[in-house]
């Protein structure tokens, strides 16, 4: 499955520790692509318009802020998996 979501973050950020663990709590972890902004995703952020962490990207907006990646992230649903029982 490939990621249709990226998270900007940085590692040692409190906001960004906090929307990762997010992430694995609702399952999204399959559907997010973590880059960190201060290697790999630094350039693509910037391409982006952003410099703020945390970020999500959804192929046509960037959501910036804990508050706000939060929000968005709570409106999303784990992919259903037809071979997991649990449909997690």
């Amino acid at each position: 499955m490939t990621a249709a979501l990226t998270l900007f973050h940085r590692v040692a950020e409190p906001a960004s520790a906090r929307i990762r663990q997010r992430i694995v709590e609702l399952g999204l972890k399959p559907r997010i692509d973590f880059q960190n902004a201060e290697t790999d995703g630094k350039d693509e952020l910037a391409r982006l318009g952003g410099s703020v962490t945390p970020a999500l990207w959804d192929g046509r907006t960037l959501t910036v802020g804990e508050a706000a990646v939060a929000q968005k992230l709570s409106s999303l649903g784990p992919e259903f998996d037809p071979e997991r029982e649990d449909g997690w």
